[in-house]
């Protein structure tokens, strides 16, 4: 399906659709905490951060209606199954309202799928016990497309929540030696949306950084969008004069792949 040439949104549609993204290492508890202010500034649905940092988004976020999504076996994935489903019982019980998990990509790309299946059903089923919701990340930068259309097929059988492209820190070394990554790619997004079932999500991360890459990710179909760049997005959604009613704007194509894009 190709994207319209423009798009009717409000600002709190934008807002809505981003996980605001406190994830960089080298984060402090202030950077955090500036962080979370600006979440409840812009009313975005969550404040993503790593486990150690849920109690103080907890104290921060309390009655401003952003939840708090927390990170799981981020960002390589290759802790045991056991340690994940433990990591995301404790950020639940703490507080979390979604998880985004790292599947484990070697053993995906070894196609050991019942490994994989196995994991994603033991940490999707802890995650839901709580009322949260599970997005799992396949970090696509690693991946072909036959384990991404795999995973797509395996996710939307165990009826996660959502599916979502990378964590933002996937770099494949190239022939150069340099390490890069394309993160949320548009050829990627429409394989994932084609792949998985109607009660699926779908959350690009990686390479979402202005207005016109989330607006152009929507027209594809994306539910969720992981950015640290938030506050700059959320004010290029205001000079326009994008308001709290429907405003059309242009679909300005992402770049890239001649499609593509860190969260």
């Amino acid at each position: 399906m190709e994207a319209p040439d423009t798009i009717s949104v409000t600002l709190p549609q934008i807002a809505k659709l981003i996980d605001y993204s406190l994830l960089h290492p080298t984060m402090t508890d202030r950077d955090i905490l500036a962080g979370l202010e600006l979440a409840k500034k812009y009313k975005v649905t969550t404040a993503c951060v790593k486990p150690y940092s849920i109690p103080v988004a907890k104290d921060a976020l309390a009655g401003s209606g952003v939840l708090i999504c927390a990170v799981v076996g981020f960002p390589h994935g290759s802790s045991t199954t056991h340690t994940k489903v433990l990591e995301a019982e404790e950020a639940v019980s703490a507080g979390a309202h979604e998880i985004d998990m790292v599947v484990n990509v070697g053993k995906v790309l070894g196609a050991d799928w019942e490994y994989v299946t196995n994991e994603i059903r033991a940490i999707n089923d802890t995650v839901v016990r709580h009322d949260a919701a599970l997005k799992v990340i396949f970090e696509n930068d690693f991946l072909d497309d036959d384990h991404i259309v795999y995973l797509c097929k395996i996710c939307t059988s165990l009826s996660v929540a959502f599916v979502k492209t990378s964590t933002g820190y996937g770099f494949v070394k190239q022939p150069n030696g340099f390490y890069t990554y394309r993160g949320a790619t548009v050829t990627r997004l429409k394989l994932m949306k084609a792949n998985v079932g109607p009660e699926v999500g779908i959350k690009a991360a990686g390479g979402i950084r202005t207005l016109d890459d989330l607006l152009f990710a929507m027209s594809l179909g994306v539910n969720r969008i992981g950015a640290s760049a938030t506050a700059s997005i959320m004010e290029e959604a205001i000079k326009p004069g994008i308001k709290n009613t429907p405003t059309e704007v242009p679909l300005v194509p992402m770049v890239g792949d001649a499609e593509g894009g860190e969260y």
